[in-house]
């Protein structure tokens, strides 16, 4: 008790506010205390009247079990209220071994109890059935007799006095209820809020690390691929043109470099030093012409022609765009063979654009056609192009050509991506 008592002085640092929660967290004790006021205040009633004590008991018993069992101590209530109408109360005022006493006042209480934790069609039964047990109380009360206008209005004050209690206590008892509804309400919502907050975050840093792993391959896997062929035709070239082996590894510092930028501009997003040097801008769909430029030198039979009017193009699909040929071209070299021709297409349309890597190698043969929708068959790259694509409500197509070769075509609707970037 005394662990429950300092975590409430914590929480609830006024003195009012931590003796409320204090009697929250001790309802038992609360209506057991309840209980035993009702009882003392009819010791009186029990001075020469003995049997009065066992229905005084049980009333005060219906307190103490209130908050388990409302509507069914309440019934109990009712019924030794009305029993004690019917047989305590007479016009002569005698007293008699049923007549009511202080722990009457119970059954208000009770029917508070019941208007907090019950819906009003129980509730409101409740009140009627209280409500006519009081008349009935005022109309057995009242003895009659010569002075009519007095006995009248003593019934119409005391009618009106016993009406108005009842209908107080359920008022106060659905006020009640209605407040720890709406108190449960904001609490519920307050933690689906919080609920769908994380899950969000979790959704957001799962899209994050895809974003990157995508980034990673693809910088990592075409920059490589060209270190690769580089090296080969470097060391192939050592002895009978030095000079050429020279411009193999100068080419290879240089991708080498272009990747340790593009590496660190990635990692940079990881980054939460607000001081860290701004980050290099990404690379863009009209940077593809530097990219094709950048194959034929590593000796690929690359063509790169642009149809319709070619725009600019919302941040992130400019470097889809781009990401996009890279990975294919890659693929073209691993896979194509040395004597392979590719040929990028970027066709603007109205409402699109429509991007195109084909080659003439042998890397397709034997693959299975590929569409958004199928299982990647060829690894991580055209997982990524899936997912860039579908990004902006894309499609992506991969598969062997009719007349041999490989082919990948992206369709990207420019109208969409177009509000997204908005």
């Amino acid at each position: 008790m005394r662990n429950t008592m300092a975590q409430d002085q914590a929480d609830y640092p006024g003195s009012v506010e931590w003796v409320y929660a204090w009697l929250r967290r001790h309802p038992w004790l609360v209506d057991g205390t309840l209980a035993v006021l009702l009882l003392a205040g009819a010791a009186n009633a029990y001075v020469g009247n003995l049997p009065v004590l066992p229905a005084s008991l049980v009333l005060a018993g219906t307190v103490a079990v209130r908050r388990r069992f409302p509507v069914s101590a309440y019934a109990v209530a009712l019924a030794i209220a009305t029993v004690q109408v019917i047989v305590g109360i007479g016009p002569t005022f005698t007293n008699s071994p049923l007549q009511p006493t202080f722990a009457d006042v119970g059954v208000l209480v009770l029917l508070y109890t019941v208007a907090a934790e019950r819906p009003r069609r129980i509730s409101l039964p409740g009140l009627a059935a209280c409500v006519v047990l009081f008349l009935a109380v005022v109309a057995r009360y009242n003895p009659g007799g010569n002075q009519q206008q007095h006995h009248l209005e003593f019934f119409l004050v005391t009618s009106l006095l016993y009406v108005l209690a009842p209908t107080s206590a359920w008022v106060l008892g659905d006020s009640m209820g209605t407040r720890r509804a709406y108190s449960a309400a904001l609490e519920e919502r307050a933690v689906r809020a919080e609920r769908e907050r994380d899950t969000q975050a979790q959704i957001v840093a799962a899209a994050e690390r895809a974003r990157i792993a995508r980034e990673l391959h693809d910088v990592i896997a075409h920059n490589l691929s060209v270190m690769v062929v580089q090296a080969d035709g470097g060391a192939y070239a050592f002895d009978a043109a030095p000079e050429r082996s020279r411009q193999a590894l100068a080419e290879i510092g240089r991708t080498g470099r272009q990747a340790l930028s593009e590496m660190s501009s990635l990692l940079g997003v990881l980054r939460t030093d607000p001081e860290a040097a701004p980050l290099a801008p990404a690379p863009a769909a009209a940077e593809i012409g530097q990219l094709v430029s950048q194959a034929r030198e590593l000796g690929m039979r690359v063509t790169h022609k642009v149809e319709g009017a070619a725009r600019p193009l919302p941040g992130g699909l400019e470097l889809s765009v781009y990401r996009i040929v890279q990975e294919a071209l890659t693929n073209v070299r691993k896979h194509a063979g040395p004597e392979a021709a590719a040929e990028v297409t970027l066709r603007y349309g109205p409402d699109g654009l429509l991007v195109r890597v084909a080659d003439d190698g042998r890397g397709a043969a034997g693959l299975p056609r590929y569409n958004a929708a199928a299982p990647d068959p060829g690894g991580h790259g055209l997982t990524g192009m899936r997912e860039r694509a579908a990004t902006y409500g894309g499609t992506v197509r991969a598969g062997p050509r009719s007349v041999g070769g490989f082919e990948v075509t992206v369709h990207l609707p420019l109208t969409l991506a177009s509000r997204g970037a908005a």
